[in-house]
C-alpha cells in the first residue's frame, strides 16, 4: 500500500454559481442544479490520487460512517473510485453531511454535520495491516478520541517508517494542544493561512510558517488561496504564486493540492521513509508546482474531485508550470 488516508467522511450537497443566498421565505433556483459528492479530506485526497494515476489497491481510506441510509453511499462511492475502504460503522450517530452554497464570485458557505470519526483502535489496525509509505491524516481538530491519541498514532506510523502528513482544521470544542504534542512525529504539515494563524497565534503567514517549522516538522506548507503558497523544509523556504484559472467551484482545492504534493513526492523519492525535510531545491519546486496545478484543476470543475484530470493538469503544467516555477522566490536556509 502506498497511501493510507484518514479523516472524517461526509456527503457534500452542493449548489454552485448561485445568484445570491435566499432571504427568509425566498426560493432561489440553483442554475447548475444541486449535486451530491463524497467529501471529507481523506476521501477527496484518496480519489484525487486515483485520478492522478495511482493504481487500484495503492490507496485506501480508514474512516467512520453512521448506521443510516447514507453509509452505503459513502462506501459505494469509494469503491467505485478504486479506493480500498475500511469503514467503521459507529452506533448512535449519523453519517456526516455538508451543505455547501457557492454564490457566484464569492467563497463557499459550509453548513456541516461532521459525523463520526474513526477510533484510534480502528486506524491503528489498518495502519498495521497496510503499512503504507505515506500516512495522511486530515480534519484533525474535529476527530474527538483520535485527536487525543494523534501523537501515539503518528508515533506508531513513524516506527513503521511511514512518511506522516497532517492537515488540520480549526479545533471544535478543544484547543490546539493535541497538535503541539504530535508535531514531533509529523513529516509534512499543510494548512491554509487562517488555520496557521489560529494554531500559531501569528497573523503574518511567513512568521506562522517559521513557528510551525520550529516545532520540528520536516516540511510545512501554508496555502494562501489565489495568492499562492508559502512552504519550507529544513533546507529551503519558498513563496510561490498561484496558477491563473477561472474558478467554477473552489470546493476541494486544498485536498487536491495535498494529493498533488503526495503524488509528486512519490514521484521524486523512492526511499522509506521519504526524506521530505531534505528534498533538494528542484525536487521541492517540482512537488509544489505540481500540487498547485492539481489544486487549480480542481476549481475548474464542480465538486471536490471531478475537476482533477490528468489531461487538464498536463495542460496547466505545459502552459503555466514553468512560469509559476520561475516566479517562485526560493531562499536557502542557513
Amino acid at each position: 500500500m502506498l497511501v493510507l488516508c484518514v479523516s472524517v467522511l461526509v456527503l457534500d450537497i452542493l449548489a454552485v454559481d448561485l445568484p445570491k443566498v435566499a432571504d427568509p421565505g425566498e426560493l432561489i433556483i440553483a442554475p447548475k442544479g444541486i449535486e451530491v459528492h463524497l467529501g471529507g479530506h481523506a476521501a477527496n485526497v484518496a480519489i484525487d490520487l486515483r485520478r492522478l494515476g495511482l493504481r487500484e489497491g495503492d490507496v485506501c481510506v480508514a474512516g467512520a460512517v453512521g448506521r443510516d441510509v447514507f453509509s452505503d453511499s459513502v462506501e459505494k462511492r469509494l469503491r467505485r473510485s478504486g479506493v480500498v475502504a475500511y469503514l467503521q460503522r459507529a452506533r448512535g450517530t449519523h453519517t456526516g453531511k455538508c451543505m455547501i452554497l457557492v454564490v457566484k464570485d464569492e467563497d463557499r458557505r459550509f453548513h456541516s454535520e461532521p459525523g463520526p470519526a474513526p477510533s484510534p483502535r480502528h486506524v491503528l489496525s489498518i495502519l498495521k495491516r497496510e503499512r503504507p509509505r505515506i500516512f495522511y491524516v486530515g480534519t484533525t481538530g474535529v476527530m474527538g478520541q483520535l485527536d487525543c491519541a494523534l501523537k501515539d498514532v503518528l508515533r506508531k506510523a513513524k516506527e513503521m517508517s511511514c512518511t506522516t502528513f497532517v492537515d488540520p482544521v480549526v479545533p471544535y470544542r478543544h484547543g490546539w494542544n493535541y497538535l503541539d504534542e504530535a508535531l514531533q512525529w509529523v513529516d509534512i504539515f499543510h494548512s491554509n493561512d487562517v488555520e496557521a494563524a489560529s494554531f500559531t497565534g501569528e497573523r503574518d503567514p511567513e512568521r506562522a510558517l517559521e513557528v510551525i517549522l520550529e516545532k520540528g516538522v520536516g516540511m510545512a506548507i501554508v496555502s494562501l488561496g489565489d495568492l499562492g503558497l508559502l512552504a519550507a523544509n529544513q533546507r529551503y523556504k519558498v513563496r510561490m504564486p498561484a496558477f491563473n484559472v477561472q474558478a467554477v467551484d473552489p470546493t476541494g482545492a486544498g485536498d487536491a493540492f495535498t494529493s498533488g504534493v503526495i503524488h509528486g513526492i512519490l514521484q521524486v523519492g523512492a526511499e522509506k521513509p521519504l526524506k521530505v525535510a531534505e528534498l533538494a531545491r528542484d525536487r521541492l519546486l517540482h512537488v509544489l508546482v505540481y500540487g498547485e496545478a492539481v489544486g487549480a484543476a480542481c476549481v475548474m470543475g464542480v465538486g471536490t474531485t471531478s475537476g482533477v484530470t490528468r489531461r487538464r493538469i498536463g495542460a496547466l503544467m505545459k502552459s503555466q508550470g514553468s512560469t509559476v516555477a520561475d516566479c517562485a522566490s526560493i531562499k536557502e536556509i542557513s
